[in-house]
């Protein structure tokens, strides 16, 4: 009697465990974690992509903001996790140039695996009105005759807008003076005020003070101009035809993700970034979709924390 209760206690639970392997997924709520705290550009993309996706998957994705030490943090736990699909980052092109400037428990590339790309846009090279400057070439020519009166705002020591800003230094052959601010709120509030004469800022809050008169707009970072500021060069265009940077986000799971589960978030992406209240919603930062393979996603990666090591070590670039 014991060996046939034993049996069939056996028995139960191995049907148990089988159908929950079999059940579809998801079959449970996505955590969906940005290394950043609430508010920023990563977590505005992370809440418009939950929200899509939730409905298209028909479960619970939630936010999980773990900011902290230029968004490692975040990155770290998601690699750390299982690779079941219930635990993604979104990141940002920051994290491509965190390998550069901090010492990583993980492997950046090697340790995650691509999903998506959900958007792209420029930074808006801006200055102070009080700067007599209407091109990017005659801000060059007024820092190189007298360097000690130019000072750029980033979001942090190595921020993407901190390399990216000294990447178009060391591209035009001039130096200023890096403030760093402990966000990108801070970094324009003082450009703004004047305390700063130049930023490189994101779309949506920097052409709010550019069409007020608080800020000029000199060029975009990207190799198009944009339909929010037509008018706007780029920077190649502006006289510096190697000089390329977009801000970008994506999205991305631990290393061993399997292949099913990949495709069916990219597939549910892709379809999401096609709805016209995605691009609307996207365009009002100042951004637009993204979208195509993980296969198209992983060599992105990859080519820019190859770029942004270069241009750490071509302008000394170091984490206080």
């Amino acid at each position: 009697m014991k060996k046939i209760f034993l049996s069939c206690t056996i028995l139960i639970a191995t049907l148990a465990a089988s159908t929950t392997h079999a059940q579809p997924y998801p079959n449970k709520p996505i955590k969906i974690v940005v290394g950043f705290a609430p508010g920023g550009g990563t977590d505005f993309i992370a809440r418009v992509i939950a929200k899509k996706l939730g409905e298209r998957l028909g479960t619970q994705v939630v936010v999980d903001n773990r900011p902290g030490a230029g968004s490692t943090l975040g990155a770290e736990l998601v690699v750390k996790s299982p690779p079941d699909g219930y635990t993604l980052l979104v990141n940002a092109a920051s994290y491509t140039v965190n390998p550069s400037v901090y010492k990583l428990s993980f492997d950046a590339m090697n340790d995650i695996t691509p999903i998506v790309q959900l958007s792209k846009g420029p930074y808006v090279v801006a200055v102070t009105p009080s700067v007599p400057a209407n091109t990017l070439q005659e801000l060059v020519a007024l820092a190189k005759a007298d360097p000690a009166k130019f000072a750029y705002a980033s979001s942090g020591n190595g921020s993407h807008v901190h390399v990216a800003t000294e990447y178009f230094l060391h591209t035009a052959g001039l130096k200023m003076i890096h403030v760093p601010y402990k966000g990108t709120g801070p970094a324009l509030a003082d450009t703004v005020a004047g305390n700063t004469q130049l930023i490189f800022g994101s779309v949506a809050t920097t052409l709010q003070h550019v069409k007020s008169g608080r800020l000029r707009a000199l060029a975009m970072t990207t190799p198009r101009r944009i339909a929010a500021a037509p008018d706007v060069p780029t920077v190649a265009e502006a006289g510096y035809p190697t000089y390329e940077v977009t801000n970008w986000h994506g999205l991305v799971g631990p290393k061993g993700l399997p292949a099913e589960i990949v495709e069916r978030l990219n597939r549910e992406v892709n379809e999401a970034l096609k709805s016209d209240e995605v691009r609307k919603i996207l365009a009002s930062d100042g951004l637009e979709p993204a979208g195509g393979s993980a296969a198209e996603f992983a060599p992105i990666i990859r080519n820019e924390i190859a770029r942004w090591r270069e241009v750490a070590k071509q302008v000394g670039l170091k984490v206080e």
